[in-house]
């Protein structure tokens, strides 16, 4: 969301921390005092309150408090504490709404005359800003909105001390006018760089001594955190008064600030007995209505939405904060939770679910001990498999859960979980996402003519409307045709599942070529990306910046931005650049409301449509969708999106447009065209744009609108049908109606769903809606009857013609989908059973990371998980780590070492000198651990005794590996090796085996001191005693691991850190390439070749 109020606190600071506002005279003077705060410490910690007049209210967006008898004036320290102690902590109503006052503001009283107090207001609106002054303020000001002098501000322009003087000034006396005018001036530029939304002061004083701001209200747009962050420092934003912040919903919001998707959370009545859990912002409005329409507005518990595709690991995180706080307290009737939602457009359902099924799995007990049922209702991609694990968790846990799909509408679940109407028994419907895979009339292609124009109107072309000829002087103004099947679209970003499913459509269509012309991701550079059309594989051209896209592509006339938040305004005014460009959709959430509002500005002086920001687009049946409109495949058919019907719709919501091409394709003959313009307060087009359009479109034959609570577009079309600019049947519903039930302000999951009056409300706009003609359900549950009551009286009429439908050509299921939707199976290329990292947390041999490091298992216990697949014993663990310490180096002169170092010197990366010094080891360097425990164990496990062993191997002319050293001795032993065995013999259960090792040693030093147990011998032998008798290996996979050359890589692992300390010493030293001396080599030619 994105206008948010912020305290008088946050306000003061954003205005004393300007240096513009110079005139302002008490900065930095104020306390906060809350519940925590120790009153009799105010006056070591503020010296200043002991000789200042003061002023204590509370801070918490309660409006006229003056009048609230909230304000305590003129007071002395010990008069505040008075005070203090008569409303902290006391609860108040103002309004409806019901609070405690927790947090209080002390600033210095400023003496002043009435005829010194003005009010000034600036807010904004889609065209402009607004100033609002008044030469009169404080308390009684009165409906300023009436009696205010008033001054617009165009979006992008400048205001002026001239303007606010003639404008603004007229009755304020002249020697004030140079410092207010000053002061408004400085105040705006200060709204503007701060992204404030709206902002008020009142009263505004003025004496002799300059400007004093005593109340203030604000709001900001939360969304330019990512441009205001260094200016606006950490803001907190208070909920309204009569309302509650709860630890649970800052978790949530947490959530939502560390993920792409959506997630909202706000609690209204934590002891409620109805629960929600719905997917998408217009639904959850819908869903809120249906259970207050239904009476349950006293028990309804929260408020919230999950959406844009969340994982598994969120949608579990959310369902159980969700779960913990309805299991807390019982309620007599049991309670219940509705997990609902619209037909998804990408969400994969079945993978939200399983988060929710985890939730539910974990909370099992807690819910059936509260008596909670569960009813769930959901459509979309994958969405049969989410409803039957849904369906089997209920099964398993006897937690009574209904489930249904498309076939029920959408809010129907509630008037079943509230009593309302009976839950019926339905059998399991027997469709699958993957239904679109048949055509039951084998026909390979639907005749493209009977997919060019209203399905009842097959003659009517679907081509695009020019833009009419604008007078000379106006800016051009826009098509009425956005889309053709003719269309083609750059889509800015790499989002290839949304291509694809636009090709697919194009193809179902049977258009004659794809939608999409090219791709601009400006992250790689140009090349081709593949993508299928139907059964073919074609190749898509991506390009790093977007004019060579359109220099080559004179075709596009449309744009779809993918672009994040932070880049859809700079990719977006790029676009409008070109004229060849018509119409451009912003998916993005998120884009700060003043920069959008410049969007708006320049896209109506260049005659360009904006679809968004906050969308997910729209679609025109048969001929061309906007990115992941429609959802999959199986939706657009089941909706039958794949020719034209005779209905258009426009909605706010992305997911609602979705749940709207369900309905009509279900009350009608199906949809012409549908535009969802998005969730924000400033949408690039409006309800009425689009409307207009509809109407002078001939194969439209009726209207749907589904508007929603905040803003006031809506009225524009019952003065359009009023004064007979639209004459066609208009369908409309405005979502929100419970908003007026709340006691406390509810900030829905659309930016722009909050009615800042009353006229912006859902309720007034229904009313003047059905007043001024429009056909209007008395709630959403009778939509769709609505819309079919139309839709028949004009086929009666004959003014609709249905016309036989055209079965559409197959596509084929994507693999990856296929997979997903267990349909088909493959055998694997690869298998692992060590790792795995596809879940929220990286998994080693069935153990999370997150134990890994709770248990300390370092890093010998790690490489048992992935070695061994075994919870090593610790003493094995630091066995592991002392082996890898021992074996980290032995200097230069090495043979591993030497390479490396040769290496790095002739200029080679580090990659590439530590595999010349592994490519060294082998039997004669390093590789002897292998080696030496296939040989003693052969040995021992034969039964031959160690005289024998030496004597059997000399007689066979083999070196027993693992013996031996060229600098050590049994006069000189190797510490490596001491430090080893005095580890190994104290805390390994048995050493048998190097005990004959020992035994051999004893038997080869006494005929040479040198042939000596070393070092890879020591932790071979060692090695075979700890797999054999640590207790976690049978025998044979003991032997095993020694086979398969498990005990080398110990070496491997361990000299690498020194060869890698080698490669960074030379680098560091700056050695340059080394050359071996000739004098170190000697020089053998043959005789014939030396003569």
């Amino acid at each position: 969301m994105s206008a948010k109020a912020i305290s008088e606190q946050t306000g003061k600071k954003f205005l004393y921390n300007n240096n513009t506002l110079a005139a302002v005279q008490n900065r930095f003077r104020y306390v906060n005092v809350t519940p925590a705060t120790d009153l009799n410490r105010l006056a070591q910690e503020h010296p200043w309150l002991l000789t200042e007049r003061l002023v204590v209210k509370p801070d918490q967006l309660i409006k006229r408090r003056g009048k609230l008898g909230l304000v305590g004036i003129n007071l002395d320290l010990q008069g505040v504490k008075e005070w203090l102690k008569g409303h902290l902590m006391k609860e108040i109503t103002v309004g409806r709404a019901k609070g405690v006052l927790k947090n209080f503001l002390i600033e210095p009283f400023v003496p002043h005359t009435q005829d010194e107090e003005f009010y000034v207001c600036i807010y904004a609106t889609r065209e402009a800003d607004h100033v609002l002054f008044y030469h009169e303020g404080g308390v009684e000001v009165g409906d300023v909105d009436a009696k205010a002098q008033r001054l617009t501000v165009a979006v992008d322009d400048k205001l002026s001390d001239t303007q606010v003087k003639e404008q603004l000034l007229t009755h304020v006396p002249d020697d004030k006018k140079d410092v207010l005018a000053s002061f408004i001036v400085g105040l705006f530029n200060l709204y503007e760089d701060l992204y404030f939304t709206y902002l008020e002061i009142n009263p505004l004083v003025v004496t002799k001594d300059g400007v004093y701001v005593l109340d203030l209200a604000g709001k900001i747009d939360a969304t330019a955190d990512f441009i205001c962050k260094a200016k606006w420092g950490d803001v907190e934003f208070p909920p309204p008064f009569g309302r509650e912040a709860y630890p649970e919903e800052a978790y949530i919001a947490d959530l939502d600030a560390k993920s792409g998707a959506s997630l909202k959370l706000t609690l209204l009545n934590p002891q409620g007995r109805i629960w929600t859990m719905v997917a998408g912002g217009g639904a959850s409005v819908v869903y809120s209505d249906t259970i207050c329409d239904l009476g349950g507005v006293d028990e309804l518990a929260n408020y919230g939405e999950y959406s844009g595709a969340p994982s598994e690991q969120q949608t579990y995180d959310y369902a159980k904060t969700i779960l913990s706080l309805m299991t807390r307290e019982k309620h007599p009737n049991g309670k219940v939770l509705i997990i609902g939602g619209s037909i998804a457009n990408f969400t994969n359902v079945a993978a939200t679910f399983k988060g929710i099924v985890r939730a539910i799995k974990d909370y099992q007990g807690p819910l059936k001990e509260h008596e909670v049922s569960i009813f769930v209702r959901r459509g979309g991609p994958n969405y049969q498999e989410g409803l039957r694990v849904m369906g089997e968790v209920g099964k398993t846990t006897g937690i009574p859960i209904h489930v249904f799909g498309t076939e029920t509408h959408m809010t129907a679940i509630v008037g079943m979980a509230l009593g309302h109407r009976p839950i019926p028994n339905l059998p399991p419907v027997a469709v699958h996402t993957a239904n679109f895979l048949l055509n039951a009339n084998n026909s390979p292609m639907t005749p493209a003519s009977s997919r060019t124009a209203s399905f009842s109107e097959p003659k009517t072309t679907n081509d695009v409307t020019p833009p009419k000829k604008s007078k000379a002087g106006l800016p051009p103004a826009k098509a009425t045709t956005l889309f053709s099947s003719h269309t083609k679209a750059i889509v800015w970003g790499m989002q290839t599942r949304a291509v694809q499913g636009m090709l697919d459509f194009d193809y179902v269509c049977s258009r004659d070529q794809p939608s999409v012309a090219a791709i601009v991701y400006p992250f790689t550079g140009d090349h081709k990306q593949k993508f299928y059309w139907g059964h073919k594989e074609i190749l898509v051209p991506v390009y790093k910046n977007m004019a060579d896209a359109m220099k080559k592509h004179p075709e596009v006339d449309v744009m779809i931005s993918f672009a994040s938040l932070r880049s859809a305004y700079d990719s977006t005014l790029e676009a409008m650049q070109y004229p060849q460009v018509h119409t451009i959709a912003i998916i993005a959430e998120g884009i700060p409301e003043a920069q959008t509002r410049k969007l708006i500005k320049i896209a109506d002086e260049k005659g360009v449509t904006i679809i968004g920001p906050a969308t997910v687009g729209g679609i025109k049946p048969g001929c061309f969708k906007i990115g992941n409109t429609g959802g999959m495949l199986d939706n657009i058919l089941a909706s039958k999106l794949y020719r034209p019907g005779s209905v258009a719709y426009v909605s706010r919501s992305g997911g609602m447009s979705n749940e709207l091409n369900n309905i009509i394709s279900r009350s009608t003959d199906g949809v012409y065209e549908g535009v969802a313009i998005g969730g924000d307060r400033y949408p690039g087009t409006t309800f009425m744009d689009h409307v207009l359009r509809y109407q002078d479109t001939p194969g439209i034959k009726m209207i749907v609108v589904l508007g929603e609570i905040g803003g006031t577009d809506e009225y524009k079309i019952c003065q359009g049908i009023k004064d007979e600019v639209i004459t066609k049947p208009v369908v409309c519903w405005c979502i929100g109606t419970c908003a007026t039930m709340f006691a406390s302000e509810v900030q829905f999951g659309h930016a722009g769903a909050c009615a800042h009056q009353a006229s912006e409300t859902a309720v007034a706009k229904n009313q003047a809606l059905r007043d001024a003609g429009a056909y209007v359900p008395k709630s959403f549950d009778e939509l769709g009857d609505v819309i079919k009551s139309v839709y028949d009286d004009l086929v009666a009429k004959g003014t609709i013609v249905p016309a036989q439908e055209v079965p559409p050509p197959t596509v084929p299921m994507d693999y990856s989908w296929a997979r997903e939707l267990g349909l088909i199976r493959k055998p694997a290329s690869f298998m692992t059973s060590i790792c795995d990292e596809r879940g929220q947390e990286l998994i080693y041999a069935g153990m999370a990371i997150t134990e890994v490091f709770k248990e300390e298992m370092g890093i010998g216990g790690v490489l048992g998980l992935l070695w061994f697949q075994r919870r090593l014993p610790r003493y094995a663990c630091q066995f592991i780590e002392m082996c890898l310490m021992v074996t980290a180096d032995h200097g230069p002169a090495v043979s591993g070492a030497h390479n490396t170092i040769v290496c790095a010197r002739a200029g080679k990366d580090l990659i590439s000198s530590l595999t010349s010094g592994l490519l060294t080891i082998g039997d004669r360097f390093g590789g002897a651990l292998d080696a030496a425990a296939k040989q003693f164990s052969k040995a021992f496990d034969s039964g031959m005794l160690p005289m024998e062993f030496v004597n059997k191997m000399k007689k066979d002319g083999k070196l027993i590996m693992g013996i031996g050293h060229r600098v050590k001795s049994i006069n000189n032993p190797d510490m490596r090796v001491q430090i080893l065995k005095d580890f190994v013999k104290q805390h390994f259960p048995s050493t048998q085996l190097l005990d004959y090792a020992l035994e051999v040693e004893k038997i080869t030093t006494s005929k040479k001191p040198n042939l000596i147990l070393n070092v890879d011998g020591f932790i071979g032998v060692s090695f075979v005693d700890l797999l054999r008798t640590c207790g976690g290996f049978t025998r044979d996979e003991a032997d095993e691991f020694v086979e398969i050359g498990a005990l080398n890589g110990i070496f491997v692992l361990g000299r690498s850190m020194g060869f890698i300390g080698h490669y960074l010493d030379q680098k560091r030293l700056k050695q340059g390439l080394y050359r071996h001396p000739w004098d170190d080599i000697s020089y053998v030619l043959p005789e014939h070749m030396s003569m």
